[in-house]
């Protein structure tokens, strides 16, 4: 029986309910409620007693102070995701794998913020202040003017930063810290809500930046309760595929710049380098194109990066032909296949599919659609496609390859990296392309091009 004041909180979903079961009604994963004395009032810390509480001052949407300039860490891939640098008093939660690099990535960003003049402290509850000291040290930031400390408590965090001032703070992590008004453990939903709230409000109040370190679940969602990530003004997530030194940032949330901005960067023994040409970085090494491989010019946030699709298609060895997808919508990919059978003739029905974007990047733009058709195409077909050629269009259920934004830029970026033709929709060919464009209106010509082996010179035009 519960005691009194006591309720019962999934872990995974944050939901609320009377009495334990062995089932959260509301997500439906096992042993996942704990139990919880439900607070009087909402809040990792009470108010004191006898405090007099002021009204609420409305302003105007008119500002009488010129915006603060943002806080540049030094590190441009991670200012580049953030907007153009980190805003004052805003809160930023970053999650990702375990191992990934986030500690890393966080530590560098501190070292070169407070190397440009900022003031800056990191708050490790997983690890003592000499395992940080022994990374920084391996980095090569020892000498950076970084305040270090150790500490879970929420209480003694908060009288730290109230005391001291600091441009710039990163809490290592969120799921270590506790509250003494909560009875709960750390980690619960109660104790990441309620901590994350008091440390926004510093953020708010007294214009210190806050960057909170989040874990995430086994199917990768940002663990803890979902009112976390609409509390935090940025939520980031550093992504890595197992096996490659790649590191992928995105924000998946953003109230200063854009969602769709990544960076880039490569883990190496003295920490992660920036990269400032990722195509060259996903392309690899050059070489004769094997048929089933198409490279891609897509555009991700404000710069275009070019990265390969490979594809094969091979006889079933059962019943029922395999369909595997790495770094794209596997939907996306049936789709696509869809579209050859019935638009272009080609068969997939008895035979395996499987399709791979090089170098562990994800690829989420309808711009692919050419490019992963291509591929499947020149793999079914077996024709490799030209070495210097790069792919993009959106592909319809009907069969036409559409237009698609920023088709110069993208050709733009292939000439730089010695590409000199493009399959492409009919539009960018209009004006003066830097490439050789082969257009095509449909997808049956893109593939008929690829099976006769046909495309154009350098400097011209060709319309399907």
């Amino acid at each position: 029986m519960a005691r009194d004041g006591a309720i019962y909180v999934c872990q995974a979903c944050g939901a609320v309910h009377a009495k334990w079961s062995g089932q959260c009604p509301a997500c439906g994963e096992w042993n996942t409620l704990v139990e919880e004395v439900q607070a009087n009032r909402p809040g990792a810390l009470k108010p004191a007693k006898g405090a007099r509480r002021r009204g609420v001052e409305f302003e105007t949407l008119e500002a009488e102070n010129p915006e603060p300039p943002r806080i540049a860490t030094g590190v441009g891939e991670f200012d580049r995701v953030c907007g153009g640098g980190v805003v004052p008093g805003s809160a930023i939660l970053l999650a990702g794998d375990p191992g990934v690099g986030k500690s890393t990535l966080l530590l560098q960003v501190l070292a070169n913020a407070a190397i440009g003049g900022a003031r800056v402290a990191y708050i490790s509850g997983e690890e003592a202040v000499e395992q940080i000291r022994s990374r920084a040290g391996r980095m090569g930031l020892a000498q950076a003017p970084v305040k270090l400390a150790a500490e879970t408590a929420l209480r003694d965090i908060l009288e730290a930063l109230k005391t001291d001032t600091f441009d710039l703070v990163v809490i290592d992590s969120i799921q270590t810290l506790w509250s003494d008004a909560l009875e709960a453990g750390p980690g619960s939903v109660a104790q990441v809500r309620a901590c994350a709230g008091e440390l926004v409000r510093l953020a708010k109040k007294k214009g210190t930046s806050v960057i909170l370190v989040g874990h995430v679940t086994k199917d990768g969602q940002i663990a803890g309760p979902r009112v976390v990530e609409h509390m935090v003004d940025a939520v980031l997530s550093f992504e890595g595929e197992r096996g490659y030194p790649f590191r992928i940032l995105r924000a998946a949330k953003n109230r200063f710049g854009a969602t769709d901005e990544i960076g880039v960067f490569e883990m190496g023994d003295s920490g992660l380098r920036e990269v400032r040409n990722p195509s060259a970085l996903f392309l690899g090494e050059g070489g004769e194109r094997a048929a089933g491989a198409a490279v891609f010019a897509g555009i991700e946030g404000s710069r275009p990066v070019l990265v390969e699709f490979q594809a094969l298609v091979a006889p079933s060895a059962y019943g029922t032909p395999r369909r595997a997808v790495v770094g794209w919508d596997s939907g996306r990919l049936a789709m696509v296949l869809a579209v050859l059978e019935a638009r272009c003739g080609l068969g997939f029905g008895d035979r395996d599919v499987y399709l791979n974007v090089a170098g562990g990047l994800r690829i989420v733009e309808p711009a692919a659609d050419l490019a992963a058709a291509a591929a499947l195409a020149s793999s079914a077909l077996e024709t490799p496609l030209p070495q210097g050629c790069v792919v993009f269009g959106e592909i319809s259920l009907s069969g036409e390859v559409r237009s698609v934004g920023r088709m110069e830029a993208r050709m733009r970026e292939a000439a730089k990296l010695g590409f000199d033709q493009a399959l492409a929709p009919l539009a960018a060919g209009d004006g003066s392309p830097p490439l050789a464009v082969a257009g095509a209106s449909r997808l049956a010509d893109a593939v008929r091009r690829i099976g006769d082996d046909v495309w154009p010179v350098a400097g011209a035009k060709v319309r399907a």
